[in-house]
Order: C-alpha cells, then sequence, then structure tokens
C-alpha cells in the first residue's frame, strides 16, 4: 500500500500533526508514505520514523505552482490514498494532480469535489481543543483509528549524529552548561510576540542570577527583533536567528536545557524534542496551540478580547503588556531550579 501526505505548512502546525502521522503508520505498518511538505516541514521530517520519503514543495513565493508541478511529478506512483491535512482547496487539488486513488480530507474551502471521501470537519466541543485531534480526528472519521488517544506529549527523533554536533557547535559558540534557548518572535504576527525589550531584561537576569547562557532563536525575518534584544541585553547573547534550518533548530534546541518564548514553531520543535517550555501566550489561546511537553508553564494574563487570532493588535495590545518582566522571570526560574534538581 502506498499513501502520499501533503503535510501542514507552518512549522508548530507539523509538530502537531505528528500523533496523526504516527496513528497513520500504526494503522498499516507495511505501508510506503510519502509526506509532500514545503521545505521547513519537510527538512524537519526527514528522517522521522513515520514517513519512508519525504518531498519537498519548495519554499519560495511561486511555492502554489511548485506544489502543482511536484503533485503531476508524483502521478505515475500509483498512490492508494492521499491525505490531505491542510484545510486548503491547494492541498486537495495537489492530491487529484498526484493521481492519488482515495483522496481524504475535510471538506472544507470548497474542496469536496476533488476529495472521494470528504470527512465533515468537527463540530465545536465534538472533540478536545488541542489542534493535535483535529488532524488525528480526520483518521478516525476515515475508519483508521478506532478512537482518538490522549496525547500528552509529541516526540521528534534527532539523530544521534547531528545531535553530538550541536552541542558541539553551542559550546563552540561559549555557551556554558546550562543553555537557554529564546525564540522572541513568531511567524503569524506580532500579536502573539512579547516585547523584545522585556525578554532582553528576562535573559539578562537568567544569565546573571541562574549562570544560564541566552542562546537567540528564529527565522531570517525575525533577524530585527532579536538584534533589538541582543542591543538591549548588558550580557552578551548567542544569536543563531536566521541561521539554522528547520533539521538544525531541532539538534540545536535538543542541546539547550530549557525554551523561553512566544506562541510559535520554534515552541513546538522545543516541546517535541523534549526540552521544558516557557510560553508567553497573548493572542492565542493555550487550549489549542499549548506545547505538549512533559514540564511547560504557560505565562499569560487573560484579558477580555483574548484570544483574538489577530495578526496585529488594533488596541493596546494589553494580553501583552499586562504580562511583566516579574512574571516570566519567576516562570522561569522556578523551571530552571526543577531541572536543576533533577541533574
Amino acid at each position: 500500500m502506498k499513501i502520499l501526505v501533503r503535510a501542514t505548512n507552518w512549522v508548530g502546525d507539523a509538530v502537531m500533526a505528528i500523533p496523526a502521522l504516527e496513528a497513520l503508520r500504526a494503522w498499516e505498518p507495511g505501508a510506503e508514505i510519502t509526506i509532500a511538505a514545503r521545505e521547513a516541514v519537510a527538512d524537519l521530517y526527514r528522517g522521522q520514523e513515520f514517513a519512508d520519503r519525504v518531498v519537498s514543495l519548495g519554499a519560495s513565493k511561486r511555492a502554489r505552482r511548485e506544489s502543482t508541478i511536484a503533485g503531476a511529478a508524483l502521478r505515475g506512483e500509483r498512490f492508494d490514498f492521499g491525505v490531505a491535512l491542510p484545510n486548503s482547496f491547494a492541498s486537495a487539488w495537489f492530491l487529484v494532480r498526484a493521481h492519488a486513488r482515495e483522496r481524504i480530507g475535510y471538506a472544507r474551502d470548497g474542496r469536496r469535489w476533488l476529495l472521494t471521501r470528504a470527512v465533515a470537519k468537527p463540530r465545536a466541543g465534538e472533540i478536545p481543543a488541542h489542534e493535535t485531534y483535529y488532524y488525528l480526528e480526520l483518521l478516525r472519521r476515515a475508519g483508521w483509528i478506532e478512537k482518538l488517544p490522549v496525547v500528552e506529549r509529541v516526540r521528534l527523533r534527532v539523530d544521534a549524529q547531528e545531535a553530538a554536533r550541536a552541542r558541539e557547535k553551542l559550546r563552540s559558540l561559549g555557551a556554558g552548561e546550562f543553555a537557554v534557548a529564546l525564540a522572541a518572535g513568531a511567524s503569524y504576527g506580532a500579536a502573539k510576540c512579547w516585547a523584545a525589550e522585556r525578554y532582553a531584561a528576562v535573559a539578562d537576569r537568567l544569565a546573571e542570577r541562574m549562570g544560564a547562557s541566552i542562546v537567540l532563536f528564529g527565522t531570517a525575518g525575525e533577524r530585527e527583533i532579536g538584534g533589538r534584544i541582543a542591543g538591549a541585553m548588558r550580557r552578551p547573547a548567542i544569536n543563531l536567528i536566521g541561521e539554522t534550518t528547520a533539521r538544525e533548530l531541532a539538534s540545536l534546541l535538543a542541546a539547550c536545557r530549557l525554551f523561553l518564548g512566544n506562541d510559535s514553531g520554534a515552541m513546538h520543535v522545543a516541546a517535541a524534542v523534549g526540552l521544558p517550555v516557557v510560553a508567553v501566550f497573548g493572542s492565542t489561546d493555550p487550549e489549542g496551540t499549548a506545547p505538549l511537553a512533559l514540564r511547560r508553564t504557560l505565562v499569560r494574563r487573560p484579558v477580555s478580547c483574548s484570544p483574538c487570532f489577530l495578526r496585529y493588535c488594533p488596541v493596546d495590545h494589553r494580553c501583552m503588556t499586562r504580562i511583566s518582566v516579574e512574571d516570566v522571570f519567576q516562570a522561569t526560574r522556578r523551571q530552571i531550579e526543577d531541572r536543576q534538581a533533577d541533574g
């Protein structure tokens, strides 16, 4: 049996979809599973046990065109099933172009006629709120799993050699034994971001009072916010923003001891490689996108307009401005002390 999966486009969503991909592997252990994804997600998925092959759909602004071309290139492979994890019309069209015999996905975005098995979207309250269950429910409604499992954490495998190289890289850059990964950006928009100057203040406290080495992570588009943090800090930080692929990000995060940041793809990757997480939430809903980590602290000041899910705050960003430096420092300090107590 051959299965083609059109993966989600965002790194955070890709991590939250891992339990569904693992369930798909368990449903038919002998199946040949091919995952097609944008380059950042493809890079993250390579080498994972739930995929036999990962096909990149590119990373440029021409990604939709590249996706169509890639779908056509796969048409000779005779896939028995195609699964569209994103809700988009384009992801279903990709499966059509690939000539997947049966095409499964949620009946959304006017794409029902492209799918041979168009699954009704879950209504509010039908399944647990976390996004992980949205992908698992698609498989349940397709008849591939009997019931939704309880998902307490997501696991992303890091190759042992890559992990060793990551540890050596951090040491060569001056990181000490307790490296704290800090990711202050969020690709979705500024509404999800706590102030760079406040992150800098917390980072300085962690360095001065807890002996932490601060390592900045993020995408190339987040270099500006990283520069503001590094420029505002009294202690030097290791700035790797825009310097890593998704796969390198995973191995470097695994070499750290704790993650601090916004609701972002980096947050989900950190949780998946086993880091304790301190996450600052504002415009988004932790019920739906909290990191699935065994150790996590969510810092949040509920306000009447949150969660709004907007890219940019049209008012005064009160969901974030009401979170103080002391709030985040104390949350992070407690996680560090718990981690140090465990050795």
